[in-house]
């Protein structure tokens, strides 16, 4: 039993494994070409032969061809300070210095960012969620919500995230409205609509057979509600919590860069971009998708007790 068990979690484990290592190789294949001409131009600044003998020749050829000729500067590709793609142990060690090195107070630590971050992210998830259950209820059980919410639901995701953002930050900061608050709404209205579509999806997944059993059985809406249509919905709005928590992130950090936010993973993000040290920016954005991915596992573990309370997955 217990080697079955050590099976079934290696084979689950091993395409994500499988995919890491592709990407990981991927990356590390890059760094050189993206950062070949920096490093001949450093290079040259310190004495070290460089082929072509010219900046205006490096800059003629392809990346490609200045690693032939220069064989010797594939190992500073990975070293480069201010590089175009950081290399995976330059990101690693970021990453270490920032959340290991660094007490959580600190403005220089990734923790003390990410909550940041956070805190809007699970507010904005939180009024999300809410949100859009409660219209998917409205959509499923009335007709006139059905034909005239839903479309603009749709419609209101194709709005670009990039420009509703800032002038959503500039008028309620002109209502005296700041902080976490219109951060939160950014994400809530990332949010609401994978809710929306999976709940709605959800409620009304039961099909004709049970829906004409509980009649039979002169069973209310709210009984019908209660006792088929919520469990049924069950799977498909966990499905949209671990979409909408990740669009949540996804928007909280949109929110803060237009703003100058001096806290959480976009500002950090900012830094690194203003400063040139894309390092840090780098560092940042593989917090935030580290973040990213514990909430969705949270999500996902309460997902596993919840259906297997409910029958609907096996111990």
């Amino acid at each position: 039993m217990v080697c079955a068990r050590g099976m079934g979690m290696y084979r689950s484990i091993l395409p994500i494994l499988t995919v890491i290592s592709v990407i990981m190789a991927v990356w590390v294949i890059a760094v050189v070409p993206m950062n070949i001409h920096l490093t001949a131009d450093q290079a040259q600044r310190d004495g070290i032969a460089v082929t072509p003998d010219t900046p205006i020749a490096r800059r003629n050829v392809s990346g490609i061809s200045l690693v032939v000729q220069n064989p010797h500067l594939i190992p500073l590709t990975y070293v480069n300070t201010r590089p175009n793609l950081p290399s995976p142990h330059q990101v690693g060690g970021e990453l270490f210095a920032s959340i290991i090195d660094q007490k959580i107070t600190s403005k220089r630590s990734l923790v003390y960012h990410g909550w940041v971050t956070l805190a809007p992210t699970l507010l904005g998830f939180a009024i999300g969620t809410g949100l859009g259950i409660m219209l998917a209820v409205g959509i499923v059980y009335s007709r006139v919500m059905d034909k005239s919410v839903m479309p603009w639901a749709i419609v209101s995701q194709t709005i670009p995230i990039l420009a509703l953002a800032p002038m959503i930050i500039v008028v309620l900061g002109a209502a005296g409205i700041q902080g976490v608050l219109p951060k939160a709404l950014i994400a809530a209205y990332l949010s609401f609509f994978p809710v929306v579509v999976g709940m709605v999806k959800g409620l009304r997944s039961p099909d004709h057979m049970q829906l004409d059993l509980l009649r039979t059985y002169n069973a209310g809406a709210s009984q019908g509600f209660w006792k088929l249509r919520l469990p049924s919905s069950a799977p498909y709005l966990f499905a949209s919590l671990k979409i909408g928590i990740s669009a949540s992130l996804i928007g909280t950090i949109v929110a803060e860069l237009p703003t100058g936010a001096k806290a959480g993973f976009g500002a950090r993000m900012l830094v690194g971009d203003q400063y040139g040290q894309p390092i840090l920016s780098w560092a940042a954005l593989f917090a935030a998708a580290i973040t990213a991915a514990a909430l969705v596992g949270i999500i996902a573990l309460i997902e596993r007790g919840a259906l297997r309370k409910m029958g609907m997955m096996s111990a």
